[in-house]
């Protein structure tokens, strides 16, 4: 299939079911690179979106890539006048008629599919593909990117965050929602920690903190949160600082399911499998019965299985010399994460719950950052440690009212591995 629809798993959508997340980690597979796009196509597309000759906007244009996707092509360029660094993202051409005319198609094939055989109809395929179609057309407008960055600087701003973090500034006058001019970042990817140690004398596992805290702290307080914090979009620059980029995915999550969040993230912490059942039976819908004794074993072993997953991760970056090892690890990381998270959401189905995807997006990113930890800092305890602030500002302890939840705060569980304890 030529669409790549299911690359964006987003917050606004209904239920996240196994059955979606089989075609998220397929369409996922249209993101890795691809061959560019010749510089003279791109030159014209930016020339269209500019109106006006490229010489007096910019000095120069690297005709070579930064990065090519299935989606849209970078290009380093300088601005005239100021030679001010800036980045042009440009939508690849027809990328727009090819997604909407696929996933039309595939909308309407499966209404079909529903209508011949009335029992699939318990999948919700249709809907599901709805609102894939809707989200994957977001993402390519450009000017709903520059909007969630926006969102993202004024967060910032008013945090008084921009000490330890930053995004880049977009350039309007020269944006539209096939081109895109943004400030350059010039940093390393937050997972390679030889490269870390040499671009900023700031410690690794402190610049690692304060991406989390930024992160966790926008996730409540911001109206989005960048919901793809995959290795190429967290940047670790010279002053220390972490930088955002790339925010054509973003999240939300609702008062309610935060709260429900944080009894999930309590019972990790301490290793309380039949809370936790019961705290991600309230985040879904579920059946009237659930059997929460069965589904906290099969919870147990799916994070024992994650904690085995983490040991051989840090013995393959410890054995790694330079860029190069890290970088092996995060390769692999992108399928894995998206397994782990189908695994996840398979354990909840098999037991009657399904999850919003609110949830799943939400969850996606913890274990990204959980690949990070065992990376740059594998004895930090995420969820025990005073530095990171991941707790809801008015919350003092973890409850659920509906669900009769009630963890502690300050709950611990000694000797675990990964990032939720």
């Amino acid at each position: 299939a030529r669409c790549c629809a299911g690359t964006c798993i987003r917050a606004d959508m209904p239920q996240l079911s196994c059955n979606t997340a089989e075609y998220v980690l397929e369409f996922q597979k249209c993101l890795d690179k691809t061959d560019p796009v010749p510089f003279s196509i791109v030159r014209r597309i930016i020339q269209q979106e500019l109106k006006q000759p490229l010489e007096q906007v910019f000095s120069r244009i690297d005709p070579q890539p930064l990065a090519s996707a299935s989606v849209a092509q970078v290009h380093a360029a300088v601005l005239a006048g100021s030679n001010k660094d800036v980045v042009i993202k440009v939508l690849r051409p027809g990328t727009e008629d090819v997604l909407l005319t696929d996933l039309n198609f595939l909308y309407l094939f499966t209404r079909v599919l529903e209508f011949v055989t009335p029992e699939l109809s318990r999948l919700s395929l249709g809907p599901i593909l709805s609102d894939i179609r809707s989200s994957v057309m977001d993402e390519v407008d450009f000017l709903k990117e520059a909007h969630h960055l926006q969102i993202f600087t004024d967060f910032l701003d008013k945090r008084g965050l921009r000490g330890v973090a930053t995004c880049p500034y977009v350039y309007r006058q020269f944006s539209s929602k096939r081109v895109l001019v943004m400030e350059r970042l010039n940093g390393v990817p937050l997972t390679d920690l030889s490269s870390i140690r040499a671009v900023t004398s700031k410690d690794p596992e402190t610049v690692l903190i304060n991406a989390l805290n930024t992160w966790f702290a926008s996730v409540l307080g911001a109206e989005t949160f960048h919901a793809d914090v995959h290795a190429g979009n967290l940047l670790v620059l010279p002053d220390g600082r972490v930088g955002f980029i790339d925010f054509g995915i973003v999240g939300r999550i609702s008062p309610v399911t935060w709260k429900a969040m944080e009894a999930l993230l309590g019972s990790l912490a301490l290793g309380d499998y039949n809370t936790m059942a019961r705290a991600l039976a309230t985040i879904g819908a579920c059946s009237e019965h659930v059997d929460y004794s069965a589904f906290a074993g099969d919870l147990k072993s799916f994070f024992t299985e994650l904690e085995g997953l983490n040991s051989s991760l840090v013995v393959a970056a410890d054995a790694a010399a330079g860029m190069r090892g890290l970088s092996a690890s995060v390769e692999v990381d992108q399928a894995q994460v998206n397994r782990l998270l189908l695994d996840l959401v398979a354990i909840g189905e098999r037991h009657g719950i399904r999850f919003p995807r609110e949830f799943g997006l939400f969850v996606k990113q913890l274990l990204y950052f959980d690949r990070y930890t065992r990376i740059l800092a594998p004895e930090l305890r995420v969820f025990d440690d005073q530095r990171v602030n991941w707790r809801s500002a008015a919350a003092s302890s973890f409850s659920i009212d509906d669900a009769g939840l009630e963890i502690p705060v300050s709950a611990t569980r000694p000797g675990s591995n990964y990032l939720y304890n």
